[in-house]
């Protein structure tokens, strides 16, 4: 009886793990199809809703990563419960003592029916590995587990950054792995009695009796097993519908004519292209995905639109830090080559649609981190031109921190056209921007001393001077938190992950635990 209970414990295990798995890689699935449109539908259908429910939103990609870890956590569960469950197999079939378990496990030969078994160890001269690889459930499950494995390491931040196509490529196998996870549950190796068999010898009334089995005046009879129906497909089959829809959608819009109107390339190996794109509309902040089929016809890489929503074209700004982003510029940089075909897909949004709804915004970039910003920059100038009155938004603090000098050349012609049309409108106060160079030496830092009297920079060209070195947050935090005692302000950085957490640090600090006070949100743009 004990040998019994234990197996069927294990077997619950196995079904309860099994349903934990299909769940999560529901939601890991639906997620995987939403990061990508999630805002082009549902930040427009929760517009009305609270800005704290609409912010979790923004964590989308952090939920990825939390639903793959809790996929590895149950995979790793399931295994060990197959492990102990063969175990558990394997003892009964050797055991010889006449136990319920060791009758269990030769029932297929005792009632002569092959589909009859519990036991998957159908003979003493089986082994687990036998079983393992010549039956569906075994082939499968080593499929889907090395193809897990794979896609894990290869999501590794270190790989993503520096071997971005591995990565691609290699996620992708999530296809092989739910194709498998598909097949994985028809092998039947869970077993249950039929149910002609639960109403003769149910095990609550006949497991005591098993020895009586084969007599003929016993009320029970030896029991009868069938695998268990498959039930994977229910947890893939609406996820995998809304994937194949979202794949066909973004196809559809890829695939329509883009037009490069302008190409610039600035310091430091920015390249910027200016498209137009029929039936494109975006917004603030938002991104888009592009594809070069010369250079690459499966890989796809977001960009921040640089853009204003007023102009008639769209823009990005595409550094080289890479083999496919190196390629690209350099196929622009050939003069006497025909223009490189671009497809595009998006808008996208991101956090920074919401930069207008707060009365203070604090904007923080790190290098070409400041893309979304010079959108948001260039949707202000445009709103004073035109005397937009809905602008919500009183003052906008930004913070620019660049490595090198040439990087500030990229939207420097902004700031200044920023610089002017706030003195003309009186509004000097409404726009406050630091620019911090991080990658200098006694040099460039003499020279700016010498010159520091000058009513410009000497290296940017803009009245606002270059302070040396990296802001102090906590003195910026505590300045803006005195100026504004009784605002909302909301924070958004395009950076790395230190300087992420540096300032949701200043953001809980200096926010009071008055409601009615100051209010510090923080907020990050994730790709």
């Amino acid at each position: 009886m004990g040998n019994w209970v234990v197996n069927h414990w294990f077997s619950v295990l196995f079904l309860a793990t099994w349903l934990g798995l299909n769940v999560f890689l529901f939601v890991h699935a639906f997620l995987s199809y939403e990061k990508a449109d999630k805002y082009f539908y549902t930040r427009e259908i929760l517009g009305f809703c609270r800005h704290a429910l609409r912010k979790q939103l923004d964590h989308n990609l952090a939920f990825h990563k939390l639903v793959a870890y809790m996929i590895c956590l149950h995979t790793a569960i399931h295994i060990i419960a197959h492990l102990f469950n063969f175990e558990h197999y394997s003892r009964s079939r050797w055991a010889t003592d006449g136990s319920l378990a060791s009758i269990l496990s030769t029932l297929s030969q005792q009632e002569r029916d092959e589909d009859s078994w519990i036991n998957p160890i159908q003979s003493p001269n089986m082994t687990v590995e036998y079983v393992t690889f010549t039956s569906i459930t075994g082939v499968t499950g080593v499929i889907i587990t090395i193809a897990l494995v794979l896609m894990v390491t290869s999501a590794m931040e270190f790989i993503r950054r520096s071997y971005f196509e591995v990565f691609w490529y290699t996620h992708h196998i999530f296809i092989v792995y739910f194709i498998g996870l598909e097949i994985h549950g028809i092998g039947g190796i869970v077993r249950g009695q039929t149910e002609e068999s639960l109403n003769e010898s149910h095990p609550h009334r006949c497991a005591e009796f098993f020895e009586q089995w084969d007599d003929h005046d016993s009320h029970c009879k030896h029991p009868r097993f069938e695998g268990l129906p498959a039930e994977s497909w229910k947890w893939i089959l609406a996820p995998g519908i809304l994937y194949i829809f979202e794949r066909i959608l973004r196809f559809y819009r890829s695939k329509q004519k883009v037009v490069i109107t302008k190409v610039v390339m600035h310091p430091s190996k920015v390249l910027e292209l200016q498209m137009s794109k029929r039936g494109f509309i975006m917004e603030v902040g938002q991104y888009i995905f592009v594809n070069c089929p010369s250079i690459s016809y499966l890989e796809w890489h977001p960009f921040t639109l640089t853009s204003a929503p007023e102009e008639d074209f769209f823009s990005i700004h595409i550094r080289a830090v890479g083999d496919w982003t190196e390629n690209l510029i350099r196929a622009f940089e050939q003069q006497h080559s025909p223009i490189p075909r671009i497809e595009v897909d998006g808008p996208f949004g991101t956090v920074s649609e919401d930069v207008f709804q707060y009365e203070v915004a604090v904007l923080v970039g790190a290098g070409i981190g400041v893309t979304p910003f010079a959108s948001i920059l260039k949707s202000i100038w445009y709103k004073f031109r035109h005397a937009d009155h809905n602008l919500k938004t009183q003052t906008i603090y930004f913070f620019w921190i660049c490595r090198e000098t040439g990087a500030f050349a990229w939207f420097s012609d902004l700031l200044a056209s920023l610089e002017h049309e706030m003195e003309e409108l009186g509004k000097v106060d409404f726009l406050n921007y630091r620019l911090f160079l991080t990658g200098w030496d006694t040099n460039i830092a003499g020279h700016a001393a010498l010159n520091f009297d000058k009513a410009t920079d000497i290296l940017t060209g803009l009245k606002q001077k270059t302070s040396f070195g990296r802001p102090m947050w906590d003195n910026e935090f505590s300045t803006i938190a005195n100026a504004h005692p009784k605002s909302v302000v909301g924070v958004f950085l395009c950076g790395p992950q230190t300087l992420a957490k540096s300032l949701s640090k200043c953001c809980h600090q200096y926010s009071s635990l008055d409601p009615r006070k100051v209010q510090f949100y923080f907020n990050k743009e994730d790709f």
